[in-house]
C-alpha cells in the first residue's frame, strides 16, 4: 500500500491489512472491517475521480484564436452588409446589362426581398469564410492519429489531450526504482581472495578450491532459490532483490544450484536478522568436515574475522594493513551508491556439533572467522537513460528525480544518469523530503525550481512539490508506479504510470501508461507531444492562409461590384476538403529530431508565432494579389469582352475560383516546414 516493497509484520499489536495489500508469508484468519469508500484503497480512488474539468494549454490557447478570428469574421460581415444595402437602395447596384438593381417607386416588395436576400448570402459566406469551424476536428483527427502511433512506441495514451500537453511539458518530475534504473540488483564489484576481480565474474585469478568454497557459500546460505527449467530455458531466480543478485553472480561463477546442494546437508541454519545484519549457515560436507557460512553487512563481518583466504586457497592472518584495505574497498564501494555484502566462514569438526536433537539451541559461532570476500550490489542505471536526459536538457526540459532512497545512493544514481552534473551540490539542488515538507508554501515555490533531486521523499513530498512547480507556471509531467504515487499523477499536468511495475490505481490516475517502464519510451511521448503541436500549427497557418485570402477577395469585390467572385456553395466545398484531408496530411507528418532542438512552449506562448504570422501574410497577400488581379482585369485577360456578359461572368469567376483552388494545394506544401526552405525534406515519409 505504501508502495514500498518491504515487507511488514502483523501481529497483535498491529492486526490491520489494507485491501490491495499482498501477504507474503505466513497464515491467519482475516475479519473483513471494511469495504469500498471506506477502505483506504477507496478513498484513494474517490480522491482521484474528482474532475477538475481543467482546459489543456491547447484547449485554452485555441479558444483564443478562434474567438478573435470570429469577431473579425463577423464585424467584417456586418460591416459589408450595411455597405451593400446602402449601395442597393441608393441604386449603386448594378445588374450585368447596366441597369440598377432598385429603382425607387417602381419595385415589388417581393423583388425588394429578393435583392435584400441576395445581400444577406454575401454576408453569410463571408462569415462561412472567416470562421475556421474544422479546427476542433483536425485537432481531434491529429490526436487520434498521433496516439495509435504511439501505441508502436510503446506509450498507451489513456487520454487523448494528454498527447499535446506532453509536447509542452517543462519539467518531468522521475520516480527512481524501475524508471531510471532496472529495478534488478546486480552484483557490479567484487573482491575475492584480497584482489579485485575484474569483471566480477572473472574467477580465473582464484584456485578452485576457493571457487567450490564461495560457491558452496553462496547456494547454501541463501533465502533464495533458482529453478532450472528442463529444455535449457534460462533458470528462473527467486527471493529478495538482494539475494536474486547474489544467486544470479553464482551462476554467471558457473553454479549448478541444485547439485551443489545435494553435495554437502544443511545441520543448522541462521536466518538473515535486520537487528545483526547477518545469516549463516552449517554444512556438513564428506563425513566429519562442517563449514559455517555466513553472509552480511560487509563492516560487521570484517569485525569478526581473524583472518582471510588469498587467492591460492591458503590462510592468511588478518593484519591491521590488510583491515584498512578491505575498509578501504569497502568505503568506495559505499561512495558509488553501493550495498556492501561480505562473505565469510569457518571450518568446524563434527565432534563440534551437538547431536540432532539437541541441535535446535546451538548457536552458531561467529568469531574466528575466515573471509573470503566482499561484493557490492546495485540498481544499474537502464541503458539509455543517460542519452534521454541529455535530449531532455538540450529541449528544455529539466528532469528531476523524486525517490525513497537516501540522499548518497540518490546522488550516486543522478551523477550516473546525468541529472546531477557536479558531485559537489548542495541543498537546495539536493533536498530531504522532511527538510522539502517543513518549509512554508511561499518557500517551497522558491526552492522547487532549483531541486534536482529529492531523496527520502514521502508520495505527499512528491505532491507537493507538483503543486509548488504548476504554482511557478511549470507545465508538470510526472511518472510514479506505486498506489501512493495517484494523487501526484492526479494533480500534474501529465501523469505517466508504468505498465509493468505500476498499480492498478496508477494507472487509474494517469494519462499515459508506458508499457515497456523505460524512461526513454518517456522522451519519445515528449516527440510525439511536440510533433502533435507543430502539425496542429502548421494546419492553423495553412488554414488561416485561405481564410485571409477569401476573406480579403470577397470584402474587396461586395464592396466595389456588389457582387462575390466566390460563392457559400464553392467556399464550403473548400473547407470541407481543407478540414479533413488537408487536416490529415499535415496531421500525418512523422516527428523528427529538429522538434527536440527547441525549447517547450509553456503555458504563455502564443499559438501563432511570429514566423507563422510572417508566413501567413506574405502567402495571403501573394494570393489576393493574383485573384483581384483576376476579378478586376479577368474579361480582359480571359479575352473575354465581346462575350454574352452574363455568360462571361460565369467562366470569370469558374476561373478564380480554380486558381483559387490549386492556390490551396500548393499553400498546404507550404505549411510543411514553417521555419525551414526546404519544404519538400522528407516529404517521402508523409
Amino acid at each position: 500500500m505504501t508502495g514500498e516493497s518491504k515487507i511488514v509484520n502483523k501481529d497483535q499489536k498491529s492486526p490491520f491489512m489494507m485491501s490491495g495489500c499482498k501477504v507474503a508469508d505466513g497464515y491467519g484468519t482475516m475479519l473483513v472491517t471494511a469495504v469500498g469508500i471506506n477502505t483506504e484503497w477507496g478513498l484513494l480512488m474517490a480522491s482521484i475521480s474528482e474532475d477538475s474539468g481543467e482546459e489543456t494549454p491547447l484547449q485554452v490557447r485555441l479558444n483564443g484564436v478562434a474567438t478573435f478570428i470570429g469577431i473579425i469574421g463577423l464585424s467584417v460581415a456586418v460591416a459589408v452588409l450595411v455597405v451593400l444595402l446602402a449601395r442597393y437602395f441608393t441604386g449603386h447596384t448594378y445588374n450585368p446589362d447596366g441597369s440598377p438593381q432598385y429603382v425607387k417607386g417602381k419595385m415589388g416588395v417581393g423583388e425588394t426581398i429578393r435583392g435584400v436576400v441576395k445581400i444577406f448570402t454575401v454576408a453569410v459566406t463571408i462569415v462561412v469564410v472567416a470562421v475556421p469551424e474544422g479546427l476542433p476536428l483536425a485537432v481531434t483527427l491529429t490526436l487520434a492519429f498521433s496516439m495509435r502511433k504511439m501505441m508502436r512506441d510503446k506509450a498507451l495514451v489513456r487520454r487523448l489531450s494528454a498527447c499535446e500537453t506532453m509536447g509542452s511539458a517543462t519539467t518531468i518530475c522521475s520516480d527512481k526504482t524501475g524508471t531510471l534504473t532496472l529495478n534488478q540488483m546486480t552484483v557490479v564489484e567484487a573482491y575475492f581472495g584480497g584482489e579485485k576481480m575484474d569483471p566480477p565474474d572473472n574467477t580465473q585469478k582464484l584456485s578452485a578450491a576457493v571457487s567450490t568454497m564461495i560457491i558452496e557459500g553462496i547456494a547454501q546460505n541463501t533465502s533464495g532459490s533458482i529453478f532450472e527449467p528442463e529444455g535449457g530455458q534460462a533458470p528462473e531466480v527467486t527471493g529478495s532483490p538482494t539475494e536474486k543478485a547474489i544467486l544470479s553472480w553464482g551462476l554467471q561463477l558457473g553454479m549448478k544450484f541444485s547439485e551443489t546442494r545435494s553435495k554437502s546437508s544443511i545441520l543448522q541454519v541462521f536466518p538473515f536478522n535486520s537487528e545483526k545484519k547477518r545469516g549463516g549457515v552449517a554444512v556438513q560436507v564428506g563425513d566429519s568436515e562442517v563449514h559455517v557460512y555466513w553472509k552480511g553487512a560487509a563492516e560487521l563481518i570484517l569485525e569478526s574475522c581473524t583472518s582471510w583466504i588469498d587467492k591460492d586457497g591458503s590462510k592468511q592472518s588478518m593484519t591491521p594493513e590488510k583491515v584498512g584495505e578491505f575498509k578501504k574497498f569497502i568505503e568506495d564501494m559505499a561512495v558509488a551508491s553501493l550495498r556492501c555484502v561480505a562473505f565469510a566462514y569457518r571450518p568446524c569438526e563434527m565432534s563440534d556439533v551437538p547431536k540432532e536433537d539437541q541441535r535446535a539451541d546451538w548457536v552458531l559461532p561467529e568469531d574466528n572467522l575466515i573471509m573470503l570476500g566482499i561484493v557490492g550490489i546495485k540498481d544499474p542505471c537502464r541503458p539509455g537513460v543517460q542519452d534521454s536526459i541529455r535530449l531532455c536538457a538540450a529541449a528544455g526540459i529539466k528532469v528531476r528525480m523524486v525517490t525513497g532512497d537516501n540522499l548518497q545512493t540518490a546522488r550516486a544514481i543522478a551523477l550516473e544518469c546525468g541529472i546531477l552534473t557536479d558531485p559537489n551540490v548542495s541543498e537546495p539542488t539536493i533536498i530531504e523530503g522532511k527538510t522539502f515538507r517543513e518549509l512554508s508554501d511561499l518557500e517551497r515555490e522558491e526552492v522547487a525550481d532549483k531541486i534536482s533531486v529529492m531523496g527520502r521523499s514521502s508520495p505527499n513530498d512528491k505532491l507537493l512539490l507538483v503543486k509548488a512547480l504548476r504554482n511557478r507556471g511549470h507545465v508538470v509531467a510526472v511518472t510514479g508506479d506505486g498506489t501512493n504515487d495517484a494523487p501526484a499523477l492526479h494533480e500534474a499536468d501529465i501523469g505517466l504510470s508504468m505498465g509493468i511495475q505500476g498499480t492498478e490505481v496508477a494507472k487509474e490516475s494517469s494519462d499515459i501508461i508506458i508499457l515497456d517502464d523505460n524512461f526513454a519510451t518517456l522522451v519519445r511521448v515528449v516527440r510525439w507531444g511536440r510533433s502533435v503541436y507543430a502539425n496542429i500549427q502548421k494546419f492553423i497557418q495553412f488554414q488561416l492562409t485561405v481564410n485571409v485570402a477569401a476573406l480579403i477577395i470577397n470584402v474587396v469585390s461586395a464592396v466595389s461590384s456588389g457582387d462575390v467572385p466566390l460563392n457559400a456553395v464553392q467556399l464550403l466545398w473548400v473547407n470541407l476538403i481543407m478540414d479533413t484531408l488537408g487536416a490529415l496530411a499535415l496531421a500525418t507528418e512523422p516527428p523528427n529530431n529538429h522538434l527536440m532542438q527547441r525549447p517547450p512552449v509553456g503555458r504563455r506562448e502564443p499559438l501563432i508565432t511570429n514566423i507563422m504570422w510572417r508566413n501567413l501574410l506574405i502567402m495571403a497577400f501573394y494570393q489576393v494579389a493574383i485573384l483581384l488581379t483576376l476579378t478586376f482585369k479577368g474579361l480582359t485577360l480571359l479575352r473575354l469582352e465581346h462575350d454574352n456578359p452574363a455568360h462571361a461572368e460565369i467562366l470569370k469567376n469558374t476561373f478564380i475560383f480554380n486558381t483559387f483552388v490549386l492556390c490551396q494545394v500548393f499553400s498546404e506544401f507550404n505549411a510543411r516546414k514553417p521555419d525551414e526552405l526546404n519544404i519538400f525534406k522528407g516529404i517521402a515519409g508523409n
